[in-house]
């Protein structure tokens, strides 16, 4: 029994299923109020976002700026569907075909564009990024510039912590697999890599359809939480705002991901009373953040409770020279 509880995947259903429960308590009692929930589902959103695109940027060395194209596909197939079949199964229908569709798109764009290095990848994906969405900017079923709403809701704390969770484990496990290693290693060394057998292109691709189809389902979920979407939402800035997440969280690290998003997330929130200087405020933590912690905060890292024990060891062994 003891074992049992001391295993890994115990540890993490037993912390998952806390986070879970403690978060439902608080929106029974309306400590998290409905502003408050509007926050949690941008805090969540933008995890997927930011460990999809760590994925591709951060474990495989691949500089992506194409992130909100993909999320902009997931959230119209989703949005479309919804409003034809304006029950759960449709939402769910939504969801799946949405971040197929994104995958899709992603493995597409993927196959010629990752033999590219680079400033020169950035540069694909971001052309990418605009062609898809100027498409929804002219399209007649997307309703143009005018965009799409109103769109049921069927996104609540449930469906945000088993799609966030689900996204985390997915990439999590990935990673630990032989693909997700054979991404490392193509991160450290590609040449060596493609010296030793591994077929980079292949696993670029790889790497790339599965954190396409990740924001697939981060943007199926923002069109169905937040009942209006339109083409600007999806723009430039948006891809910089996730890669500003991975990058100050550190790339590599998933764990630094999700708390570059809550962190960015709630200070972008608080700032909101201040919209004259919220973007000059928003700017400046950032570069104090990267002056004192440029390699982010978890750096490659990963939170553990060996980190903790570590820390408290170091703290008791100052203490005693004291």
């Amino acid at each position: 029994m003891k074992k049992v509880l001391e295993s890994s995947v115990t540890k993490k259903i037993i912390s998952l299923s806390l986070t879970f429960v403690i978060v439902q308590i608080l929106i029974y009692v309306n400590i998290i109020n409905s502003y408050l929930q509007a926050t949690l589902a941008t805090i969540c959103i933008n995890i997927i976002l930011a460990v999809s695109l760590n994925l591709i940027t951060g474990f495989t060395g691949q500089f992506s700026l194409g992130h909100a194209g993909f999320m902009s596909i997931g959230a119209y197939v989703c949005a479309i569907i919804t409003m034809r079949m304006s029950t759960i199964q449709g939402f769910i229908l939504g969801v799946l075909l949405g971040a197929i569709a994104a995958a899709i798109v992603g493995f597409l764009v993927g196959l010629p564009t990752l033999r590219l290095q680079g400033d020169y990848l950035a540069i694909a994906t971001l052309g990418m990024s605009e062609i898809i969405r100027v498409i929804f900017l002219n399209m007649k079923i997307t309703n143009g510039a005018a965009g799409l709403s109103p769109i049921p809701q069927f996104v609540n704390w449930p469906w945000l912590f088993v799609f966030t969770a689900g996204t985390v484990l997915l990439i999590s496990n990935f990673l630990k697999s032989s693909h997700g290693r054979a991404c490392i290693s193509i991160r450290e060394d590609e040449i060596a890599a493609e010296a030793m057998g591994i077929n980079a292109t292949k696993y670029k691709v790889i790497a790339f359809t599965v954190g396409a189809f990740c924001a697939g389902i981060a943007g199926a979920v923002y069109a169905s939480y937040f009942y209006f979407i339109k083409p600007d939402l999806f723009g430039f800035l948006k891809s910089i705002d996730v890669l500003v997440i991975v990058v100050l969280g550190g790339l590599g690290s998933i764990s630094g991901s999700i708390l570059a998003a809550i962190l960015l997330s709630l200070i972008s929130t608080y700032l909101q009373s201040f919209a004259e200087l919220r973007m000059v405020l928003y700017a400046l933590i950032l570069i104090i953040i990267m002056i004192f912690r440029p390699q982010g905060l978890m750096g490659s890292k990963e939170i553990s409770l060996s980190m903790f024990n570590n820390l408290g060891n170091r703290l008791t062994f100052k203490k005693g020279r004291t």
